[in-house]
């Protein structure tokens, strides 16, 4: 089948035939099948780098502060259909992601009443998981796909994957940044996926648009009738380095450093790291290809979850590994705020048009940004370390075609922006978004000036808060 190059979806574009693997166990985190379960504790050698257990009350969104919600067909100027074909239409409503309550995280899809599929698909904020030097690093979701099978299942495509960082935000350097799909699943099949996307396409030492993948059906029950751990390991100890993929601790998958040599393995692990991603989606060339036609169906259910009980990150061995990036609540010595807490927009000290109003989120947001607005935030120490970038919490309701800059300043609104980025149009003026943005090098104790510019005189932006991270 023709089609085009696109990055940011997981196993694009290949028809894999299930394959009977013989199962390698690996010394893994041992999980119980039980119906929920915590983050499993730590095992000896190994550190928690970050972690989601989705202990929520029901019908809540996810941590904001973990999680960036998708919406719409695409990103802003990237690939129409996410650039696999999927038809659905991702939202941030609950009906399509929320917490069960039950300590699990579910995202369904839902086939409305004209006919139209809505479903939800979420990525981590961070975007830095990569294994010290000379250590490992294992990222470990459990998981189960949604309960559905045969004709009903025609066109779910459930996935749980990583992304490299430098595509947030550029879109179009898929796949020599690296695309690593710890599960995948389509129509309801009995078996996992897992598959490296790398190099160049087509062709290219990963085969695209079909990447180097493997399958194997899961252990014991199936993928669909209960939860099945499913972990992926980059390990810079071996050599050459490895990538290996397991389910409930039976590895199915390796590739190597020599599988793909240079440069395209320095080009998917030489940048800063990883973001992760969740998400249902219906329809498109892996789904349609294997069922031979389009999907879904007519024949296809609306309504049948992915549960997420725990997404966790470890690693272990090399040097020192990447701190968290959750803020301290501590207020820093002397009074006034520590840069690297949650510091909510409508604290400030003195503001220029802006107006506060009551945030969807709990609490209260700034409003009605436009162009030469701004807020003043005083005595907020960045410490001797300097920020690597900001995170904001914002929401836009502005019209087509208005749009603007979201901008961070040290001692005047008129000085020289650290940092900035380009917000438009997120779905609502309480559509929030977790934006994060590169800031220059600063330390100390600083007026900080969030100031908003446009080219247009309409209002173009709402903040709840912001964050640095070192």
């Amino acid at each position: 089948m023709t089609v085009t190059a696109q990055p940011g979806a997981p196993l694009r574009r290949r028809l894999l035939a299930a394959v009977a693997i013989a199962a390698v166990v690996t010394t893994v985190l041992a999980v119980s099948m039980t119906a929920r379960a915590a983050v499993p504790p730590t095992p000896p050698g190994w550190s928690l780098v970050w972690s989601d257990d989705f202990t929520g009350a029901a019908n809540t969104l996810p941590s904001s502060g973990n999680w960036i919600i998708d919406t719409g067909t695409s990103y802003p100027g990237g690939p129409a259909n996410w650039g696999t074909g999927e038809i659905q239409t991702y939202t941030n409503s609950t009906s399509n992601v929320s917490h069960d309550g039950g300590g699990n995280l579910r995202i369904t899809p839902i086939r409305t009443a004209s006919g139209q599929w809505t479903s939800a698909r979420i990525e981590t904020v961070r975007t830095n998981f990569k294994p010290p030097a000379g250590g490992v690093l294992a990222i470990e979701g459990r998981i189960q796909m949604p309960n559905v099978t045969g004709a009903e299942a025609a066109g779910y495509w459930p996935a749980f994957w990583a992304l490299g960082s430098p595509y947030r935000g550029n879109y179009q350097n898929w796949p020599g940044i690296g695309e690593f799909d710890v599960m995948e699943n389509v129509n309801g099949i009995n078996s996992v996926w897992g598959v490296l996307h790398c190099g160049v396409a087509p062709g290219g030492p990963c085969n695209e648009f079909n990447g180097i993948g493997a399958s194997r059906a899961c252990p014991g029950a199936s993928c669909q009738s209960a939860f099945h751990t499913y972990r992926f390991e980059w390990d810079t100890a071996a050599n050459p380095d490895q990538l290996r993929w397991y389910v409930d601790g039976q590895q199915f998958h390796t590739v190597t450093e020599a599988q793909v040599g240079q440069p395209h393995w320095n080009n998917m692990t030489s940048h800063a790291g990883y973001f992760l991603l969740l998400n249902v989606a219906m329809g498109g060339a892996f789904p349609n290809g294997v069922a031979g036609g389009a999907t879904p169906t007519g024949s296809t259910v609306s309504g049948r979850p992915m549960l997420v009980d725990y997404v966790a990150v470890w690693s272990r061995g090399g040097g020192s590994t990447t701190p968290p990036t959750t803020p301290p609540t501590t207020p820093p010595p002397g009074g006034g705020v520590s840069a690297y807490s949650t510091i909510q927009a409508e604290a400030f000290q003195a503001q220029n048009g802006v107006a506060v109003e009551a945030c969807s989120e709990g609490g209260q947001n700034i409003a009605a940004l436009r162009n030469g607005d701004w807020a003043r935030f005083d005595n907020v120490d960045f410490g001797s370390t300097s920020p690597r970038d900001l995170l904001a919490r914002v929401a836009s309701g502005a019209a087509g075609g208005v749009s603007g800059l979201v901008e961070v300043r040290l001692g005047s609104p008129t000085s020289a922006p650290i940092g900035s980025f380009a917000i438009a149009n997120t779905g609502g003026w309480q559509s929030w978004r977790s934006v994060p943005a590169n800031v220059s090098a600063v330390t100390g104790r600083q007026t900080v000036y969030l100031t908003f510019t446009s080219g247009q005189p309409n209002d173009f932006v709402n903040v709840n808060w912001f964050t640095f991270r070192r």
